[in-house]
């Protein structure tokens, strides 16, 4: 039966755990790339209107799930270097599960067992997303589907011109004819009214 106990656990996995696991998953690339002279990093977390921007991280309005990172350009560019950048999420939430698994198997963070239960069961959900190669919805290939082209051919086939990760320069552009369009349909309905 669900009850309140379970309710309280649902949202805590929603609204806590989630959002954590995916700004990890994020900065997986963000860490990777770095090695590989990454320029005009961002994390941005959710989707919307900008709540606020600080430095590298761009945090919007609405649910966190549609997060991403983008970046300008890189210094060493090589199919490497690409494999290591869309490995990068994959390789850190792997890393993070395995090692809070290995405290909780040695009577380490007992007190809060259940919450990081959650916490590695998430964070292996995002790497089993991850690292089979499938193509998504939107008709673009997730992680493992790049990893896997970028070994196998040594380039992508999807035959999809827009990049994998999109630039940051471009992404604020876009985020500024938004919000200008949001802006202008406000006006005309307050004009209508």
């Amino acid at each position: 039966m669900f009850g309140l106990m379970d309710l309280l656990s649902l949202i805590i996995s929603a609204f806590i755990i989630l959002p954590v696991v995916i700004l990890l998953r994020e900065t997986g690339y963000l860490l990777v790339s770095a090695i590989f002279g990454v320029k005009n990093p961002r994390l941005t977390v959710g989707s919307g209107p900008r709540i606020i921007k600080i430095g590298i991280f761009d945090i919007r309005k609405y649910y966190h799930l549609y997060s991403w990172f983008s970046y300008d350009s890189l210094k060493r560019t090589s199919k490497f270097a690409y494999i290591s950048i869309y490995a990068g999420p994959i390789l850190l939430n792997v890393s993070l599960a395995l090692t809070i698994n290995a405290l909780l198997a040695n009577g380490m963070l007992e007190e809060y067992r259940s919450f990081w239960d959650r916490f590695v069961f998430y964070a292996m959900y995002y790497v089993l997303l991850d690292i089979i190669p499938m193509m998504t919805l939107n008709g673009k290939p997730n992680n493992g589907m790049i990893i896997y082209e970028m070994i196998r051919y040594g380039k992508r086939i999807d035959y999809n011109n827009e990049p994998f990760i999109p630039a940051t320069s471009d992404v604020e552009e876009q985020y500024q004819e938004e919000m200008k369009e949001l802006a202008k349909k406000v006006k005309e309905k307050w004009e209508e009214d």
